[in-house]
């Protein structure tokens, strides 16, 4: 490309014989002192890292400092608190509570900072009094004991990370008796503040009334129990598919049923010929047994390791058997037959009933303004035929309509009707006429 490489102190002329051996002198000394100078970086920080300090930039919330001595030289490097810890801290254990999304607590408490650093923060172990030792010369990365004070609890931590890992759900627990017409507490939260719906009963006009309303304050909303069932249980009756494609769902399923039994059959086949060859040589070894009895213990041992895998060999067929038994058919008529009718068990379940179908349907908080629901994710076996009913039907939207008058996050369209009357399952070339 026409660029020629060459040497400030001592140019290389590139007339002379000798250049090609000037030039990989000068480049290889270079590139020497390169791999000198990041060795001796790696070296200082992996050192300093596992003495527990700090050995970069403080991450937000705290900040980098040194003592010196009486020349002005530095002894020593520390990282302590800064200004904005407090709001850093109070926005880990708002967002570990499971109640507001990790994005509302950044934007409540410390709105300075950006989303992805936040998110960042968030798996960060260095507030929780850890520096992460980096992999050097083979040897894993690994966590050891800070030298500075953590800003939040271990526990904290951890509930932050099941959170976002998906592992822990803000599901209620029946921890007290909870008012039947008030069901929908703490699933429901408020739109202002983010905190839950609590609930209670007062007395008016000569009669019991009941009300939802903000646990944090009852000013950002409140709302007629009656009213807020009723539109939750219509909520839940328009996120359930057509009964069509309930069925065809069910005979998608019967049919993977059907594969994963002959996926079982043929384990058992396999598993049935390795009992008969243990089997042969369990005959073998004992023929021996027979002819060498100098060796008798030896064989026996044989022997007892023999029968032992044949025993376990067996247990295993014996499980499979059962499993390729099991009839699916009355769990899967059980099953959409429930979601076919979720909003009337909604409405008239028992309370158990109720919070136990609500936990198993919503994986996240279900935010109300007073009118509409709204909620982040569903259940992702649930997520595969929860339709939009309209869009089941073949009605086509218009032009600048949502998605969802109910809520802001539609499941994917897990079957598709096209206009001949077929219905396509997914994107794959699989179609299915409906009678």
């Amino acid at each position: 490309m026409g660029v020629e490489p060459n040497a400030i102190e001592e140019e290389i002329n590139f007339n002379s014989a000798n250049w090609p051996m000037l030039l990989g002198v000068y480049i290889g000394q270079a590139q020497g002192d390169n791999i000198s100078r990041s060795k001796a970086t790696k070296d200082g920080i992996y050192g300093t890292a596992s003495q527990g300090k700090c050995y970069n930039k403080a991450p937000r919330g705290y900040k980098n400092k040194h003592r010196v001595d009486n020349n002005g030289m530095v002894i020593e490097k520390y990282v302590e608190f800064s200004e904005e810890a407090n709001s850093i801290r109070k926005a880990f254990e708002e967002f570990a509570k499971g109640t507001i999304s990790a994005d509302y607590a950044r934007r409540r408490y410390c709105p300075q900072i950006a989303e992805s650093t936040f998110l960042d923060m968030l798996r960060n172990p260095f507030y929780i009094g850890k520096i992460k030792v980096p992999e050097y010369n083979g040897i894993p990365s690994h966590l050891v004991d800070g030298r500075h004070e953590p800003l939040i609890s271990e526990d904290t931590f951890q509930k932050i990370q099941d959170l976002l890992d998906g592992k822990k759900k803000s599901k209620p627990k029946l921890s007290k008796p909870t008012n039947p017409d008030l069901f929908l507490r703490k699933f429901l939260v408020c739109p202002i503040c983010g905190h839950s719906l609590t609930g209670a009963t007062s007395r008016g006009n000569g009669g019991k009334y009941t009300y939802y309303n903000c646990c944090h304050n009852a000013k950002h909303i409140r709302k007629r129990a009656e009213e807020v069932n009723e539109g939750f249980a219509k909520y839940i009756g328009a996120l359930k598919p057509s009964i069509e494609v309930l069925n065809l769902y069910k005979e998608v399923l019967k049919d993977l049923h059907g594969d994963s039994k002959r996926e079982i059959q043929t384990e058992i086949n396999k598993l049935n010929k390795e009992v008969t060859t243990k089997q042969s040589q369990i005959e073998s070894v004992e023929d021996m047994l027979i002819m060498d009895k100098s060796h008798s213990d030896r064989y026996n041992r044989i022997l007892e390791r023999y029968e032992k895998e044949v025993s376990e060999l067996q247990t295993r067929i014996s499980t499979l058997e059962l499993s390729k038994r099991e009839n699916i058919e009355p769990k899967l008529s059980y099953a959409i037959m429930l979601i076919n009718n979720i909003d009337s068990y909604i409405r008239d379940a028992p309370l158990e009933t109720k919070i136990k179908l609500i936990g198993s349907i919503f994986d996240d908080k279900i935010e109300y303004d007073g009118e509409k629901y709204r909620t982040n994710s569903y259940n992702k076996v649930l997520d595969l035929i929860f339709q939009q009913t309209n869009e089941l039907r073949g009605k086509e939207k218009e032009k600048g309509e949502k998605l969802s008058s109910f809520s802001v996050s539609v499941p994917r369209p897990a079957f598709e009707i096209t206009k001949s009357g077929t219905i396509r399952l997914n994107s794959k070339a699989m179609k299915f006429k409906l009678n």
